[in-house]
This record gives structure tokens, sequence and C-alpha cells, in this order.
């Protein structure tokens, strides 16, 4: 790694907190292929501590860890060196160390107590559920793929399905007469359903058969235009493994609100309006 690039990624390393303690049994090694990286001041420092390092790393940097192993190493040897300074400046019992230290405490209980909650609530079975109960609310809406032709006045409308009726090409005549943004595109539109299109145009291109065009030009608020639809579906239902990550942060708000309510409910809480 260039020394200025090593350099900037080692002052990115140092700004975010490093959490000390155990090696995550997902970055754990086995003996043999954890070496001994540095010492300092006598004390080892293992390949792997180097890596669980990356724990507290946003996930695109922790994706790099082998690649930033020099600069993790760097940061965990001064993380150790200054852990020892404050050590020997007798900071271990100090005051301020120990009310920061408790409020930690709590701040990590807090989160165990929030991860079990999930871990335990948050199964299978209730992913399943939500999926079932989602594709209920949700189901398929008939969608059409339409391609138009947008021209400002009528009578233009009316000479492109004549020209259409001679056996134009639509694409090329979107392309070449069309005003809407879709007309270098051949007036693609895309498969949509109902409700996105204005109801003038939607009415219209749901009730043509796929392989159709309007025989007369339909109007709306954006001009003239002449569709041609060419083919009609059910709109995709999602699969369970694609919508996993949606239910579980739903399912995880829901179990929180359900254990706030349930702690709210038992408890004597008093709020205190400050006085004006």
């Amino acid at each position: 790694m260039p020394i200025l690039a090593r350099t900037r990624a080692f002052a990115a390393l140092c700004s975010i907190p490093l959490l000390l303690g155990a090696v995550p049994a997902a970055m754990a090694q086995e003996p043999e292929s954890d070496p001994v990286v540095a010492t300092v001041n006598g004390k080892e420092i293992l390949r792997s501590e180097v890596l669980a390092s990356a724990a507290s790393l946003p996930p695109q940097m922790r994706a790099q860890a082998e690649q930033l192993l020099p600069v993790l190493l760097e940061r965990l040897v001064d993380i150790h060196l200054i852990t020892e300074a404050a050590s020997a400046e007798g900071l271990e019992t100090d005051e301020e160390v120990v009310e920061r230290a408790a409020e930690m405490k709590k701040e990590v209980m807090r989160q165990v107590y929030l991860e079990r909650l999930v871990d335990s609530e948050v199964t299978d079975e209730k992913l399943q559920e939500q999926y079932d109960a989602f594709i209920e609310a949700n189901p398929p809406e008939q969608q059409v793929k339409a391609r138009h032709i947008l021209v400002e006045d009528e009578a233009a409308a009316k000479e492109i399905i004549e020209e259409l009726d001679g056996g134009a090409d639509f694409a090329e005549l979107a392309g070449e007469r069309s005003i809407g943004p879709s007309g270098p595109r051949g007036g693609d539109l895309g498969y949509f359903t109902t409700g996105t299109m204005v109801p003038a145009f939607s009415e219209a291109a749901f009730a043509l058969e796929p392989g159709s065009y309007t025989a007369e030009p339909v109007q709306t608020q954006f001009g003239w235009h002449v569709i041609l639809v060419e083919d009609k579906r059910d709109s995709p239902v999602p699969s369970l493994d694609e919508m996993r990550e949606q239910l579980t942060e739903e399912l995880t708000r829901s179990i929180f609100q359900e254990k706030l309510a349930e702690l709210r409910d038992g408890a004597d809480i008093e709020i205190i309006q400050p006085e004006e």
C-alpha cells in the first residue's frame, strides 16, 4: 500500500472506536494458523486479534480486513500503547473512568438484551407468517407492457395510426415522431399496473389485447397518444428469500414495540412536565 494511501487509511481507522475483547468466533483461528504478528512491551498480538479489530469498522472496510492487515496492526499497537499508558497513570480506578465504564456497561446490557430478544423471537416460522400475510394483502395485479407515441394534436395522432395501418413499425415511428421522454426508446414504457398511468391512458391500454394498438387517439393532459400493448401478465410475486431482510426489519420493529409496551405496562412511570 503506498505511504500516502496507508496514512489516510490509518487516519480513518483511528477515528473509529475499537472494542477490545474476545475474538469473535467467526474470526477465531486455529493456533497453528494464528501466528504472533507483533509484540508490545513483551505482550503478544495474534493475527486473529488484528482481524477481530476490524469488527468495529464499516461493512465495506470489514470486507477488506486482509488487505488492511498492516494498517489494522499499526492501529492495534497504538491502542495497546495508549492502554498501557493509561494504566500506568492509575486510571483503572479513576472516578471518571469508573463512571464512564458503568455507563458503557449499561449500553452493552441494553444491546445484548435486545439482540437476544430478536434472536429468540425472529424465527423462520414467524417470518413465514409475515410473508404469507404480505402475499395475502398484496395479491398479484395485472400488468401490461406497452409503447406509446405522444404528439401535440389529434390530427398528428390520426396520421400515425394511418401509417401503422399501412404497416409502419411502431418503435421507429415513436423514435421519429413522439415528443414524450420514451421516444428515444421506441416509446417503450415497460410493464405497469392500472394505477401507474393517468386514468384515460390506463383505461385505453388495459382494454387492448397484446399485439394491438389504439384505433383512435387517446387524449390526456400531456397531449394525444397512440398506444401499443405488447404483453399482459400478473405482477411477479417476490419470494420469501427476496423479502427476508424487509420482513426481518418489520418483525424486529414489531417485537420492540410489543416489548416496550409490555415493559411500560408493568412499570410505575410518572412524566413530570417542567414549568414554563
